[in-house]
């Protein structure tokens, strides 16, 4: 049965990989590419925030790395010259470094409360982007932003796309890997039972500082990938909004699981931008709430236990028969 399961799954991967790869090309609607674009961004970002929860720990305020890691890497391209594909690096690292410095601080907190430590976090850097630092950044007015590939280029869309697709499938790849070796198995202790993982010689400590350090690297990355992307970066950036959406994939899609963060952002986005272009403003949050409420009492594990839930109502009825 497992080995069934895990040929399922393999296969289900390979599909989805081949549409991701093939859809752009046979669709060649130019204002899909960019939904599929920044989907694919916030599949980096959903991910990330995801990942700092396998060690029971909550953010409420990443929005704050994913607008550090455009900010330094925007700031990085303009006055070096160099390639956006190298500077968002830069940017992950600045806000892996930042992380460092709030998880050295705040990483002993239970789970929500370093979760409003994050929160109020964001908004300081927002204050300081605007007003101590506004010489660098333009203030509310931000900078312009080099673009990943210049637009001179012929289906500079579809390099983007494509360029994309590839980091995101392999910071996927690096989570499995993480999660799959002797650090997930701490980390799993030490969300389950801190005490017993401690007794156990986990530090947890340890653990939840690399948890938080990667997370916010790879939401900087994102931030730095999108802003690059759009051209332009503003303190918008690190709006309440950005810190809620990775979180609302997340749930929706399933938290704790690799495909919850993709799975919900697919199928929120989708739901999203159809609500939009059927001319709906402010009724899309109303309906996304609903279906986020639904989603939670109906499949508290996510979407991802969907084909689960579905195949366990089969066999109820089939044992009734």
């Amino acid at each position: 049965m497992e080995i069934v399961k895990n040929r399922t799954t393999l296969l289900v991967i390979l599909v989805t990989l081949l549409c991701a790869i093939l859809f752009p090309i046979v669709s060649g609607n130019v204002y899909l590419l960019t939904v599929l674009i920044i989907m694919l961004i916030f599949i980096i970002f959903s991910s990330a925030w995801n990942f700092l929860t396998y060690t029971g720990q909550g953010s409420l305020g990443h929005a704050a790395f994913f607008g550090i890691g455009g900010y330094v890497s925007t700031l990085i391209a303009v006055k070096s010259g160099l390639s956006p594909y190298l500077t968002i690096f830069f940017g992950g690292a600045a806000a892996a470094f930042i992380g460092l410095f709030i998880g050295v601080i705040c990483v002993r907190l239970k789970e929500w409360f370093l979760a409003m430590v994050t929160f109020g976090f964001a908004i300081i850097i927002q204050v300081l982007v605007v007003s101590q630092f506004a010489s660098t950044t333009g203030g509310w007015d931000g900078v312009a932003a080099p673009p990943l590939i210049s637009s001179s280029i012929p289906n500079y869309l579809l390099y983007e796309y494509y360029s994309i697709l590839l980091i995101a499938v392999l910071i996927l790849i690096l989570f499995r890997i993480i999660l799959n070796s002797r650090i997930g198995l701490a980390f799993s202790a030490i969300r389950e039972n801190e005490l017993e993982a401690r007794a156990a010689g986990i530090d947890p400590v340890r653990y939840k500082l690399f948890a938080f350090m990667v997370s916010a690297y790879f939401a900087g990355l994102a931030g730095a990938l999108e802003i690059h992307y759009l051209g332009y970066i503003t303190p918008e950036i690190f709006g309440v909004d950005i810190s809620f959406w990775p979180i609302i994939y997340s749930i929706s899609g399933g938290l704790g699981t690799l495909a919850g963060p993709v799975i919900g952002t697919v199928v929120i986005t989708l739901i999203w931008d159809s609500l939009q272009s059927m001319g709906l403003t402010y009724a899309r949050f109303i309906i996304i709430g609903v279906l986020l409420i639904l989603i939670i009492i109906f499949l508290p594990k996510g979407i991802v236990s969907l084909p689960e839930k579905i195949r366990s109502i089969i066999d109820a009825r089939k044992r009734r028969i």
